[in-house]
């Protein structure tokens, strides 16, 4: 029982990371996060279940085509929902894009319809053994997804041009612009990964819970939660802690009941940031006064 619900937790826990680099991408650029990215996941899972199953289009066309319109929707919600804001100013952007991914959802709660429809995954048909518990190799094969972008990500942005070049647009904005850096369309670039970040766990998960119009704002708000935890403006902070949270709630629900798995997963995420307020692994900014 024990394997089972950490094979649980991991595959929940490391969505939940990927959501959560989302979150963090953006944060790390701007400043600014998008508080509809649980609906970005839930758009590239519909996206995916209109262009693999409603069309027909094979996996190797449909999964890209759906994480391209994630990344459009990212572009979008930087360019109409942060930047006139941000750009006076304003922390209106908060509420701007929580307004946006409640839009979202009701456009697609009246096109797709509110039924849950399942999406066809041959790495769900059969179960596989693992220390005598059974785990389909979906399961598994999340949270390698999940390490390799957090890896992948950590590479891009210590090692690369465009990386620095992300990193600096928030950090000297100034100096990034004098060295030609376009900051603005770094910060865009931004929004969009952090997009197809919420669209690749989408399409992840989506074989085991099913797709609906409402399955993103209970994923959203706990991938924050993940992301404040780890300390948002650290890469692996977010991914490890995102995988802790998802099995903290795998255990609760497994031992205690699932009653009491909100109450306990987040009275855990209350209770280590009262004792480290910039998360497990951020680190206190420094300002100039």
């Amino acid at each position: 029982m024990i394997a089972s619900t950490l094979i649980t937790g991991l595959a929940l826990g490391s969505m939940y990371g990927l959501m959560a680099l989302g979150f963090h991408i953006t944060y790390a650029v701007s400043k600014t996060v998008n508080f509809s990215q649980g609906s970005s996941m839930m758009f590239g899972a519909v996206m995916g279940y209109t262009f693999m199953v409603t069309l027909g289009w094979p996996f190797w066309i449909g999964i890209p085509a759906a994480l391209a319109c994630c990344a459009i929707l990212g572009l979008a919600v930087e360019r109409f929902l942060v930047r006139p804001f941000a750009a006076r100013g304003s922390d209106a952007w908060l509420m701007a894009t929580v307004a946006g991914g409640i839009v979202l959802d009701n456009i697609i709660l009246f096109t797709f319809g509110k039924e849950p429809r399942s999406l066809p995954s041959p790495f769900v048909e059969n179960a596989i053994d693992i220390f005598g518990a059974g785990a389909y190799p979906l399961q598994l094969i999340i949270p390698v997804v999940g390490l390799a972008i957090a890896m992948a990500l950590t590479i891009v942005t210590t090692k690369t041009r465009l990386g620095k070049a992300m990193l600096a647009s928030v950090q000297r904005p100034e100096a990034a612009r004098l060295t030609g850096v376009n900051t603005q369309a770094v910060i865009a670039a931004s929004f969009a990964i952090s997009a197809i970040f919420a669209g690749v766990a989408g399409l992840l998960i989506a074989p085991l819970f099913n797709v609906s119009a409402g399955m993103g704002v209970v994923f959203g708000i706990k991938a924050f939660a993940a992301a404040i935890l780890g300390g948002i403006s650290s890469t692996w902070g977010v991914m490890i802690a995102g995988v802790l949270y998802g099995c903290v709630e795998a255990l609760t629900t497994a031992y205690i009941g699932s009653s009491y798995t909100q109450i306990v997963s987040f009275s855990v995420v209350i209770l280590v940031l009262v004792t480290v307020p910039n998360g497990l692994f951020g680190r206190a900014e420094l300002k100039k006064v």
